[in-house]
C-alpha cells in the first residue's frame, strides 16, 4: 500500500476582527493559538497516527483557547447562556458523530466522537446529549469556566444594537466563529472536525451548519474532507461540504475549483464565510468571501503556515 504525505490544515473562524481593530499583540495572540493548534495535529500525524486523532487533537486544542468561537470562547445566546454544537467525519467509511445545544463537556468534539464511537447515533443534542457526556465521564466544566468578558461584552453590544432599533452593522465576526480541522494521514485517509459556539446573541436552541453532516463537515476517502466556518443558515441550504464531493465526484473539478466555487456563489446571497479543505491527493483550499479568516496549515513540504486576513 503507497504511503502519502500528510497534510493538516484548521480555521479559527471567518469573518474575522477586521484589520482597523486588529493589534499587533492581538494577532499575535491568534496566530501563537493556531500554531499550537496545527502541532497537536501535526504531532499525531507524524507519529504515523490517524487522520481522525490528527484532527480531534487539533480541534481539542482550539476549544481550550478562549480566543475561539469553541469551548471555552463560545458566543452567549440572547438569554446569555452558551449552547455548543460540533461534529467529525472519518472519511474511511463516512463514519460521523456529532452534537448540538450543549453545555458541559470542556470539549465538545470530543462529545462528538464519542457519540460515533460509542452509540448507535450520528447525533444526539440538548438535555439528552449533556446527560449521555456526564453518563460517559467526559470532563465537566463550571460555567465560570466558559464565560469570558469578551464574551458577555459582545452580547452586550448586540442586545444594546436591537433595543435602540439600529441597523445590523453587518459585523461578520459576530455571526460566525467556529473552528475546525482537516487532514490526510499516511495511509491516504481523510477526517473533518468543526466545533462552535454559535452566533452571538443566536435564539436558544439555534443550530448552525458546524455538526450538520454533508453542510459543515465532511469527509470521504474518495474525495475530499471539509470543515466549514460562516453564516450556518446559507451553509446548510446549500449543503456545502456535500457539495464539494458532489462537485469533485460528478463534475471532475479539482478541491480548488469546487471549494472556491460554492463560497464565491454564497456570497452575492448573505452567505458569508469560508472553510478548509483537503483531497485525496494532499492538496489543499482555504476560500473565504468575508475579510479574513483564522487559519494555518501545513502541505506535503512540511512548512507550517498561518494566516488571518
Amino acid at each position: 500500500m503507497p504511503e502519502f504525505t500528510p497534510v493538516l490544515a484548521l480555521h479559527g473562524g471567518a469573518g474575522t476582527m477586521s484589520r482597523a481593530r486588529m493589534t499587533p499583540e492581538r494577532e499575535a495572540a491568534y496566530r501563537a493559538g493556531l500554531n499550537a493548534a496545527l502541532a497537536a495535529g501535526r504531532a499525531v500525524l507524524a507519529a504515523g497516527g490517524a487522520a481522525l486523532d490528527a484532527v480531534t487533537a487539533s480541534v481539542m486544542a482550539l476549544e481550550d483557547d478562549p480566543l475561539f468561537n469553541a469551548g471555552r470562547g463560545a458566543v452567549l445566546t440572547s438569554a446569555g447562556t452558551q449552547e455548543m454544537d460540533a461534529a467529525l467525519m472519518d472519511g474511511r467509511d463516512r463514519r460521523a458523530g456529532a452534537v448540538a445545544g450543549i453545555f458541559g463537556p470542556r470539549n465538545p468534539i470530543l462529545a462528538a466522537r464519542a457519540v460515533m464511537e460509542r452509540t448507535e447515533h450520528v447525533m444526539l443534542a440538548g438535555n439528552g446529549a449533556n446527560a449521555f457526556c456526564r453518563e460517559i465521564g467526559l470532563e465537566i466544566m463550571p460555567v465560570d469556566y466558559f464565560l469570558t468578558p469578551a464574551r458577555q461584552e459582545a452580547l452586550a453590544r448586540e442586545l444594546e444594537r436591537r433595543a435602540s432599533g439600529a441597523a445590523d452593522d453587518g459585523d461578520a465576526a459576530r455571526k460566525h466563529g467556529t473552528v475546525g480541522a482537516v487532514a490526510l494521514d499516511r495511509h491516504g485517509h481523510l477526517a473533518a472536525a468543526t466545533s462552535t459556539g454559535g452566533m452571538t446573541a443566536k435564539l436558544p436552541g439555534r443550530v448552525g451548519d458546524s455538526p450538520v453532516i454533508g453542510a459543515g463537515t465532511f469527509a470521504d476517502d474518495a474525495t475530499c474532507a471539509v470543515s466549514a466556518t460562516g453564516h450556518g443558515e446559507y451553509f446548510i441550504r446549500y449543503a456545502v461540504g456535500h457539495e464539494i464531493d458532489a462537485r469533485m465526484r460528478w463534475a471532475g473539478q479539482d478541491l480548488a475549483t469546487a471549494s472556491s466555487g460554492i463560497i464565491a456563489e454564497l456570497a452575492p446571497l448573505g452567505g458569508s464565510g469560508g472553510l478548509v479543505a483537503v483531497d485525496r491527493t494532499g492538496a489543499i483550499a482555504l476560500p473565504f468571501n468575508s475579510e479574513g479568516m483564522y487559519r494555518a496549515w501545513v502541505g506535503a513540504d512540511g512548512v507550517p503556515h498561518t494566516a488571518i486576513f
